[in-house]
């Protein structure tokens, strides 16, 4: 189930929110410029391929389109497997998005299998939300943030783009995620 935590930026070691109380989520995250929602979870096969995806969700997808404008739509699909593939696009992937940056666009990101943790860093305070499938979240252009997919990452998502050229990162060169709970360790909250 989501969890959002938030802690201040000068202490990762305290929470001061932890819910897993949908409302909540959603109406912290609008205070943020984010949007939170959550989509009924379609079936997919083992190895879904992007076509699959996007016609099972065509009907979100075309909402999602008309009303924040996007051109281009993609599926980034990571399936856990015991090959040197897996491994080296799970650690290369992981470590570059692990690194705090922002986008001159939106980042849309729908999970329709598996999980992952985006963190936006704004005002003072570091908001980590543990997105699992069903989770849509927006967040905004210039957001300084970044995203963990654990040291074992399984997770289908579509991404929403307003631009051709899709995912462009703009890096901070900060290691303030180095400071605060990983995805491994959120994965274990209760709350």
């Amino acid at each position: 189930m989501t969890l959002l935590t938030v802690w201040s930026t000068t202490d990762p070691s305290t929470p001061e929110i932890q819910t897993r109380d949908a409302d909540t989520i959603r109406d912290i995250l609008a205070g943020l410029g984010a949007r939170f929602s959550r989509w009924e979870v379609k079936p997919l096969s083992d190895h879904p391929t992007q076509d699959e995806v996007l016609s099972l969700y065509a009907d979100e997808i075309a909402a999602v389109n008309a009303e924040q404008g996007y051109s281009l739509v993609d599926v980034l699909t990571i399936i856990r497997e015991d090959t040197d593939e897996y491994r080296e696009t799970a650690a290369t992937g992981r470590q570059k998005f692990l690194n705090e940056h922002q986008h001159d666009d939106d980042e849309d990101r729908f999970f329709a299998h598996g999980s992952g943790v985006f963190y936006l860093n704004v005002d003072g305070k570091v908001h980590a939300v543990f997105c699992e499938a069903g989770d849509v979240i927006s967040v905004p252009a210039n957001t300084t943030h970044w995203f963990d997919m654990g040291t074992s990452p399984e997770y289908v998502s579509v991404r929403f783009f307003h631009d051709d050229d899709g995912w462009v990162g703009n890096f901070t060169g900060s290691d303030v995620s180095s400071s605060f709970a990983t995805y491994d360790e959120l994965a274990n909250v209760s709350v």
